[in-house]
């Protein structure tokens, strides 16, 4: 995305920001004539606002981006600065700034204006290019000013809900009174179809109809006949989860309509009073409410960790257990006996392993019925009441941390079996013998008369615990990844799995007979599921947001294409816009006082700073507006990962430009092409249009027109490529400027160079430090935690392992998880070697690089990008190079999703080190080395931290050079004699008689 940033001194450029040509992933400075022709770069590696000296030779510019919208008295690596740079040869100088954020520079004659919180809330700033001085100018004690902009007589600023002016010349403030008249139609309320906001679904006992959330309402939908039914209808009250009650008659759902979630259940018909059940003081988040077989009771989980259920009658929830660990995943999995008196769930133990539990609502007691040495999931009663199903898996245990990069290698491969728990001692396995036999028939016997169908005698649960391990059967069902069970019509269960190498996303629903011994496949690509009381109709989902389509269908018949597709589509609810901005300013706070880590809240009065900020919902007027109070105020918890975003803005429709991966320069009246960005073509995601077979596009080649339009350097080049992504385009491409010798080809755009760039980047650099080392070191970026930086790990590193010693590259390290399976392999000890009669000698471990590693950081790296150089010192792999990184590790996941699909985080998971202290968080990870990158050395070509790094691991490679390990002597067991083996081995010891 460009950005304008300011104009030039004589006003005929303007000065704008882009990541169009960096392959590093930020942005960077250029000009264009305001008649729009070809732009050009400035030269200085990374920017992000810049303002001229008045005779242009200058630039004062942030070379690093505001590091958080919503992160007040920000202090770790990524606090913004602001350099002077000489455009001429792109020196620098800094603004003097100790432990500050300057930002928002404003240059008008001899002093540069800017914004800093450097003597505590931002306020205006002059730093003299003469004196060298800095002078706060507005002595600010109440919010913070939030942006500025100059002329030459005054200073126009934002302090958060109004805008000011300062004189220069008086040094004056004076308030600027703004009275907008609009009709505002983002206030207006109105109705909307919501068949893309679906968050939870259920279906009726029979299967009749289907009931779903959407958009904090509970919405019923008909499977055939009739038409969709809002329960609720209640803009400004969020209602989540609804459940549908076994009888028929009951919904019940989360409402918070009170200001605190409570249990609601209403009557299907939406008609009458709605009883409510109080959940508790303190109040929580809860989760997935599930009707006892008989209707009177309902199981649900809370935000901590707690299992419970309510009996309707008495309203008073009762604690079922509560799990050891929190996690991103719920492990209850909680259902209910046929009879209702007993609940099956399973909860992680110490171990990280879960195990199943039962309990007894008459006894109040909970029995743990698996050994905890396999994780077992997805516990769930038989409807015959005599076994209790779930899955087990012996191979999960090194994925348990969910956090740990070293879970990404097994996660893919776990299986589970699937199980029965026998319940009663005299009570026969489901996989009893069987024998089918011949009956004889007695000719003179009397024919007997057909028996009536017999009456379902009523289900009663009763358990032995006694020796019950001993009656856990494993039953005849493909060890496979299965990820949730639900109990079908007596003696079937359905089973989700989750496919290796599915195409379609979602999971593979499977149905198990258990009197036929036999598993089908139902359906692929389920995105939910459920089953109906009765056991007869399934709901299922497939596909995501507007895409999303739900289906009722038999539990037993096969499934035909097109039956039975539910009509979300005509689901509309009444929206209040101020209505629910009022309910999502609370449910901010509420989840800040429910998910944040630090039940102190970092010191904040939350309660009184909701208060404070209050007055000003009723001048928000656009989605946009409450973002931007919730990052205000949110912003006084000083906290990394917490941000306020999405919600129910307008969608700009975007018209993809396409690009052929190359850079341009303008020659002969021409665009002539300077570099072509070589990709991975056999990779879809790294497609490079101009190196594909039979292209044969060369550097220094004139793109001469595009689909028979003739293009010259007073044209803008990327207009001639709109909406052209990965589409066909013909190109007329040459040697000579003037099309002699010209000749056309057919190539096919793409959306983004991003991918192109950075490869090409890595690429370089590790050419260069190949270079600069003799061939001794390995380079390998990083470029976070997660998926890409596994897999360019696993890719680069191991196919370097001839090198002596690695430069690692993190520097931009978008974060992800805890990277332990990159330090594990890069601390890895020599052990031994091995001889085989050819080839050469080999080592165990074989997956390491012996020798020293130096690991690069910048501003840019954080979250999981700041815990892996931290852990890189720790284990002692190796030194740091570069600068501090920005400090973030306190974690997010799994929020409640805000009435409108926009969502406020509340960091939750907390680092700390081994001496008891909160680490990194706020500050960073400081390097060993430090150095910037230089953008003098830059614009010469050289990359100053890649060049340090390699000079440090050179220098402790001199220091400790590779020792060099000598093949023995074969042995000859008929020469002179050698002590034993043993004695080789082993140390002498000494005992005391």
């Amino acid at each position: 995305m460009d950005v304008a940033v300011a104009w030039s001194p004589d006003g005929k450029n303007i000065l704008f920001r882009s990541g169009r040509s960096s392959g590093m992933p930020v942005a960077k400075l250029f000009t264009i004539s305001a008649d729009g022709s070809f732009p050009v770069e400035v030269p200085l590696p990374m920017a992000q606002e810049g303002v001229y000296s008045p005779d242009g030779a200058r630039l004062a510019y942030m070379p690093l981006a505001p590091a958080f919208a919503q992160w007040k008295r920000y202090r770790g690596g990524r606090m913004t600065k602001i350099w002077l740079a000489n455009l001429a040869d792109s020196s620098i100088e800094e603004i003097p700034r100790t432990n500050a954020n300057d930002f928002n520079p404003m240059w008008v004659g001899n002093k540069i204006y800017f914004l800093s919180d450097r003597n505590g809330a931002v306020t205006l700033f002059a730093y003299d290019t003469t004196t060298k001085r800095t002078t706060q100018l507005i002595n600010n004690t109440g919010l913070d000013l939030k942006s500025a902009s100059a002329s030459s007589e005054a200073i126009a600023y934002e302090q958060f809900g109004s805008i000011n002016l300062y004189d220069l010349k008086s040094g004056k403030t004076s308030k600027v009174n703004i009275t907008l008249n609009g009709d505002l139609p983002s206030v207006r309320p109105h109705y909307e179809r919501v068949a893309s906001r679906i968050l939870n679904a259920a279906i009726s006992p029979t299967g009749a109809r289907a009931v779903f959330e959407a958009r904090g309402e509970i919405i019923s939908v008909p499977a055939e006949k009739g038409d969709a039914r809002n329960l609720t209808n209640t803009s400004g009250v969020a209602e989540r989860d609804p459940a549908w009650s076994p009888d028929g008659k009951w919904i019940a759902y989360f409402s918070d309509e009170s200001g605190e979630y409570a249990l609601h259940l209403k009557e299907q018909s939406g008609i009458g009073e709605i009883k409510k059940i109080s959940l508790g003081n303190p109040s929580s988040y809860f989760y997935s409410p599930i009707f006892s077989p008989d209707s009177k009771k309902i199981l649900f989980q809370d935000k901590r960790l707690n299992l419970w259920y309510v009996d309707i009658a008495k309203g008073t929830p009762v604690k079922v257990d509560t799990n050891t660990y929190e996690n991103p995943f719920r492990v209850f999995d909680p259902s209910w006996s046929p009879d209702s008196r007993w609940i099956a769930y399973t909860k992680q133990l110490k171990n990280r392993l879960c195990a199943v539990f039962l309990y007894a609502l008459e006894s109040a007691k909970s029995n743990q019925v698996t050994d905890g040495l396999s994780d077992a999931r997805y516990a769930g009663f038989d409807k015959n009441g005599k076994y209790v199903y779930f899955a087990a898996s012996t191979d999960v245990g090194p994925t348990t941390g969910w956090l740990d990069m070293s879970s990404f290698a097994l996660s893919s491969q776990i299986t589970r079996s699937v199980y029965a728990i026998v319940l009663k001692k005299d009570q026969p396995s489901p996989l009893a013998p069987e024998s089918d036999e011949e009956k004889v028939q007695d000719p003179n016997a009397p024919p007997v008369p057909p028996k009536p169908p017999a009456k379902p005698e009523p289900v009663t649960v009763a358990v032995d615990f006694d020796n019950i391990g001993q009656r856990i059967v494993a039953l005849p069902i493909p060890a496979r990844n299965y990820v949730g069970i639900a109990a079908g019509k007596a003696g079937t269960i359905f089973l989700a799995e989750n496919p290796q190498g599915a195409t379609v996303p979602g999971v593979t629903i499977q149905r198990f007979d258990v009197d036929k011994r036999r598993v089908e496949k139902v359906l692929d690509g389920a995105t939910a599921f459920t089953v109906s009381a009765n056991g007869e109709k399934m709901l299922f989902g497939q596909g995501f947001g507007p895409a999303m389509r739900f289906v009722i269908a038999s539990t037993a018949a096969p499934l035909k294409p097109g039956e039975g597709v539910l009509n979300t589509g005509e689901m509309e609810v009444y929206v209040d816009p101020k209505a629910e901005w009022q309910q999502m300013y609370h449910e901010a706070w509420r989840v800040q006082r429910d998910f944040f880590y630090d039940p102190g809240f970092h010191g904040l009065d939350i309660k009184a700073t909701e208060k404070k900020y209050e007055p000003f919902l009723e001048n928000v007027a656009h989605r946009a507006d409450l973002n931007y109070l919730f990052q205000e105020m949110l912003g006084n918890m000083i906290v990394g990962h917490h941000s306020s975003v999405g919600g129910d803005a307008p969608q700009v429709q975007a018209v993809p430009g396409g690009l052929l991966g190359c850079d341009y320069k303008v020659e002969n009246g021409r665009y002539r092409i300077a570099r072509i960005f070589n990709g991975e073509n056999w990779n879809p995601q790294l497609r490079a249009p101009l190196t594909q077979p039979g292209v044969n596009v060369n550097v220094g080649d004139y793109l001469l027109a595009v689909n028979g339009r003739n293009l010259t350097a007073s044209d803008n080049v990327y207009q001639f490529f709109l909406d052209t992504a990965n589409k066909q385009v013909t190109i007329k491409v040459g040697a000579n400027p003037d099309g002699t010798g010209a000749r056309e080809v057919t190539v096919v755009p793409v959306g983004t160079e991003g991918g192109l760039r950075n490869l090409a980047w890595m690429e370089d650099n590790r050419r260069k430090v190949d270079q600069l080392s003799g061939g001794k070191l390995a380079y390998v970026y990083l470029p976070n935690t997660a998926g890409a930086g596994y897999a360019n790990f696993n890719r680069y590193y191991f196919a370097q392992l001839d090198k002596q010693g690695a430069v690692i590259d993190e520097r931009f390290n978008g974060g992800g998880t805890a990277a332990d399976y990159i330090i594990d392999y890069m601390r890895r000890p020599l052990m031994n070697k091995w001889a085989t009669r050819e080839g050469e000698d080999f080592t165990t471990p074989i997956g390491s690089i012996y020798g020293p590693k130096v690991m690069m950081i910048n501003e840019y790296a954080g979250s999981g990008g700041d815990l892996m150089p931290w852990l890189f010192r720790k284990a002692g792999v190796g030194q740091l190079v570069g600068k501090r990184t920005w400090g973030g590790l306190v974690g997010i996941y799994d929020y409640p999703v805000l009435l409108d699909g926009g969502q406020v985080t509340a960091p939750r998971v907390a680092f700390y080190n081994l001496q008891g202290q909160w680490d990194v968080e706020n500050y960073g990870t400081p390097p060993d080395v430090e150095v910037d990158l230089d953008p003098k050395l830059w614009r010469q070509g050289k990359d100053s931290q890649l060049e340090k790094a390699v000079e440090v691991a050179l220098a402790e490679l001199k220091k400790n050079p590779p020792p060099k390990y000598k093949r023995p002597a074969y042995p000859n067991y008929y020469g002179a004699p050698k002590a034993p083996l043993a004695a080789r081995n082993s140390a002498p010891t000494s005992r005391k008689k």
